[in-house]
């Protein structure tokens, strides 16, 4: 049963999630607004916040897996970042890249990586670098800085509409509008190889590596319509069929 019908929203509402508490939801719109509900013990539902950071349509929203954290994507080609502060929400970062609309983003098992995809047809992998990092990533004052350390691009030949990551085994899933799923994996060889870029590469240059990518299967095959946006989600049983080395920018 339909327990509550929230309203506000002045435009079609394009995405909603839950905060890993339960008692937030997120929600975004075509009004090129995010909203933050509150849900107490009684189920009473209260708007608690209203951003307005974007400035087109908003697309997909997605929360931290462990922290209250909340991230959008938009039509206005970024992706903003969200938290409570001083009691409201506030953005507290603005990811900047992609060249076109942000349709969808997937945070990793630790939170630590933010991965974004796009109609320009590349995905983007930010990571957190808090102050003091070892990396030598500059922040401002005691705020994290998010920076893009791997661009894909060069898969998709049509634009990419959503991306899963999976918690369980770390490969990463896109969904395409040109009929195909994609699944990457994450070698090693791409882990040493990007922390050697970070340490010791200078700023602004990028260099392009490989990457070892495992190719995997799920428990069912998915056949995207071409009327629908396909999206992807990972089942928890997949096997592994084949490796594969596929070229990577890594951005520093």
């Amino acid at each position: 049963q339909c327990v509550t019908t929230l309203e506000g929203h002045e435009n079609e509402v394009k995405s909603v999630a839950w905060a890993p508490s339960g008692t937030l939801l997120a929600t975004c719109s075509r009004d090129k607004s995010v909203w933050v509900w509150e849900v107490d013990e009684e189920e009473e539902y209260e708007c608690v916040s209203v951003l307005n950071s974007h400035t087109q349509d908003v697309k997909h929203v997605v929360w931290h897996p462990n922290q209250e954290l909340l991230a959008s994507a938009s039509y206005d080609d970024t992706v903003k970042l969200y938290h409570e502060e001083e009691d409201d929400w506030v953005c507290c970062a603005t990811l900047e890249g992609h060249e076109s609309t942000v349709w969808s983003m997937a945070f990793d098992r630790s939170g630590e990586r933010l991965a974004s995809c796009s109609d320009d047809k590349t995905v983007r992998i930010w990571r957190r670098y808090k102050p003091g990092n070892e990396e030598g990533v500059a922040c401002s004052g005691t705020d994290p800085t998010w920076k893009c350390v791997c661009n894909l691009s060069g898969y998709h030949t049509r634009t990419i509409y959503d991306v899963a990551w999976c918690h369980l085994t770390g490969a990463l899933a896109t969904a395409c509008g040109d009929d195909a799923i994609r699944v990457f994996e994450e070698s090693a060889v791409f882990a040493a190889a990007l922390l050697l870029l970070l340490c010791h590469n200078s700023p602004g240059r990028a260099v392009t590596l490989h990457c070892s990518a495992s190719v995997l299967r799920t428990s069912v095959e998915a056949e995207p319509s071409r009327k629908k946006r396909p999206r992807v989600s990972f089942s928890r049983h997949m096997s592994l069929m084949a490796r594969a080395v596929f070229p990577v920018s890594f951005l520093e």
